[in-house]
């Protein structure tokens, strides 16, 4: 039981209504008692908003780290835990352990390993990974390039009700690669693989998903002909969908000037025409969701040469931050940006959370989407600060971030 909680004067930014409205929100026993205006009751704690904005708290789809500072600090109340961990997560105890492990703050949500070491060939035991708390199945880092498995698991999933997070890229082009091949991938002497790849992986999972009638999800997708072969699936009704981050949003390979490692990511930085492309997929609805592909990595890993370092960045605590930046710009407006971050991926996955209706859980974000301030990877709450924005001046600020009704921050 926690005490009763009141956040008044805000602005309320509801995803599901679309709307942005004045306003406040009563908490009782870890749950959203009232929305709006409402009676306060006696002996209740009070957060006076000030006019900042309160959402949803964010569910961030494809972390690869467990690092409750960070997610406290970026707003996000649930983590969805890849099972590239140590060891993979492809056993039921394991993702129990995983699922235990933010309890009572962010909680953490594991996706079940689709094959045993992730390895890619013998499927894993997904149904008593799903009983253990498995929210999705997912082939974790890499692409499995068996066709035959890859249709078994989508199979499997179907028949089990759950989705099947893919990553999405050919390992028969990407095998040694860091970075995208192109003229300038080239003068750097990088070792390389065509955008190309990203497609041909999208195209025949797509292919097997239809057949099997399996919900399959892109955990990031990046490039032009990617998206287009999403938008069709959608087209046709299958249940395709798709993420992205923030920094293949507002990043392209140029970035990676200078041999800077952190900027080196996976799937690796496009050119400006993908770049450009993933904006446009974002606008007309194409993408789905935005995650931040938490995934922090330590100086050891990262203070190498570029083809030796650790792909991978530090991206939850600036995941709102950054994300913002398209509501500025007038790509999409804040509900539906607060959709992506929230209610998409609880949706698709099938947790609670994403919504600001009454008798729905308590899991808050307040912010200010105008406080300046600037990315700094030597002061981070992560683990570690890899991130290719450090030094970038930004605007929006997480303030506070609520777990059932507890400030976590």
């Amino acid at each position: 039981m926690t005490a009763p909680l009141a956040i008044l004067n805000a602005k309320l930014v509801d995803p599901v209504a679309g709307t942005v409205s004045a306003g406040g929100v009563l908490i009782r026993d870890r749950h959203i008692a009232a929305v709006g205006r409402f009676d306060l009751p006696a002996d209740i704690k009070i957060i006076d908003a000030k006019g900042a904005h309160l959402a949803p708290g964010l569910v961030d789809l494809g972390i690869f780290a467990i690092d409750m500072p960070a997610f406290t600090a970026g707003g996000i109340t649930r983590a969805v835990l890849m099972p590239d961990q140590s060891p993979p997560l492809d056993h039921a105890a394991l993702v129990q352990h995983a699922a235990a492990a933010g309890k009572p703050d962010v909680w953490v949500h594991p996706l079940a390993a689709a094959t045993k070491g992730l390895a890619g060939t013998e499927l894993a035991e997904i149904g008593l990974m799903k009983a253990g708390g498995a929210c999705a199945v997912a082939t974790g880092r890499s692409w499995i390039p068996d066709s035959g498995v890859m249709h078994r698991l989508l199979a499997y999933a179907h028949a089990l009700d759950l989705p099947v997070i893919s990553h999405a890229e050919d390992g028969g082009l990407t095998a040694g690669a860091v970075a995208t091949e192109s003229e300038y991938a080239t003068r750097m002497g990088l070792p390389a693989a065509p955008a190309a790849a990203e497609a041909m992986a999208v195209a025949r999972d797509i292919m097997l998903a239809e057949q099997s009638g399996a919900r399959l999800h892109f955990r990031q997708l990046s490039t032009a002909r990617a998206f287009a072969l999403v938008r069709d699936a959608k087209r046709r009704g299958l249940p395709v969908t798709c993420g992205i981050s923030p920094a293949h949003l507002l990043l392209s390979d140029v970035a990676i000037g200078g041999f800077r490692t952190f900027a080196r990511l996976s799937p690796p930085l496009r050119g400006e025409e993908d770049r450009q492309a993933a904006i446009a997929a974002l606008a007309d609805g194409t993408i789905d969701l935005i995650c931040s592909s938490h995934d922090p990595q330590g100086p050891e890993a990262k203070r190498l040469p570029f083809a030796d370092a650790e792909a991978g960045m530090s991206g939850a605590e600036t995941l709102l931050t950054l994300s913002l930046t398209f509501v500025r710009d007038g790509v999409i407006d804040l509900p539906r940006l607060i959709a992506l971050l929230s209610s998409a991926p609880a949706r698709l996955l099938g947790l609670p959370g994403g919504t600001l209706a009454e008798g729905s859980e308590a899991d808050l974000v307040l912010f200010d989407p105008d406080t300046p301030w600037r990315i700094d990877s030597d002061h981070m709450a992560s683990r570690a600060g890899n991130t290719p924005f450090d030094g970038l001046p930004v605007q929006g600020k997480v303030l506070k971030t609520i777990k059932g009704g507890v400030a976590l921050s």
